[in-house]
């Protein structure tokens, strides 16, 4: 069967779960998404390393914020693992950005940089006890237009604002988490159906509990028969 756009979310800091998370399901996904529970468990960085054999794409969501010196020096430091994705705040600013580009070209030019904009457990009720009154399809333009900028490799949005992100570069790798084939919203707000994202635009989905609670070889199924 042909692979499908997915990137499974291995949300856990146990490792010997994420193996039979991604045994499961390499045979029909893109790549593992492994986050700050998983790197930062014990052994966590040496862990992703060891995937990196399981025949599928490593996205490795650091989501880096700091000043430039410092996020061009993480993603140096991350020589030794060469995730294929990498995760950076978009909100760091132009400047932060062209120094993880910097990063990414003198380290792993296969890798992609990916520009996170907003959170997609956030809303605009959110945004505004932050601070801002812009609207988030609004925020997430602006970001996505100093991403190209930056010449980021792509975006990583809710579904919402595919159609935002894709006026500012059709180049744009998207990626899309808060996907949900059932009906329960969780700590993510802003959710569509897998089906529903594809046809927006998204290159490649985030999929956590869907997949992973449970039976990850039944519920991967689940999940292909709601891309049908």
């Amino acid at each position: 069967m042909k692979k499908q756009p997915i990137f499974v979310a291995v949300d856990t800091n146990n490792h010997k779960r994420a193996s039979e998370i991604i045994n499961a399901t390499k045979n029909y996904i893109y790549g593992a998404k492994f986050g700050l529970e998983f790197f930062c468990s014990k052994g966590g960085r040496e862990a992703v390393k060891k995937f990196k054999n399981k025949n599928v794409k490593i996205f490795l969501d650091l989501k880096l914020k700091d000043i430039p010196n410092t996020v061009y020096k993480a993603i140096k430091s991350l020589r030794d693992i060469s995730p294929d994705y990498l995760t950076i705040h978009a909100s760091g600013g132009l400047e932060m950005m062209k120094a993880a580009k910097k990063a990414q070209s003198e380290t792993n030019k296969k890798m992609k940089i990916l520009a996170v904009t907003i959170l997609t457990s956030l809303t605009n009720k959110d945004l505004k006890q932050m601070g801002s009154n812009t609207p988030i399809q609004t925020q997430v333009q602006k970001l996505a237009q100093t991403a190209r900028l930056a010449k980021i490799h792509g975006i990583v949005c809710s579904a919402h604002e595919i159609t935002k992100v894709k006026k500012v570069s059709k180049n744009f790798e998207i990626v899309v988490p808060g996907i949900r084939i059932s009906n329960k919203v969780q700590d993510q707000k802003r959710v569509m159906s897998p089906k529903q994202a594809l046809k927006l635009g998204a290159t490649h989905l985030v999929i956590g509990r869907d997949i992973t609670k449970g039976n990850p070889k039944t519920n991967i199924k689940k999940v292909l028969n709601a891309l049908i």
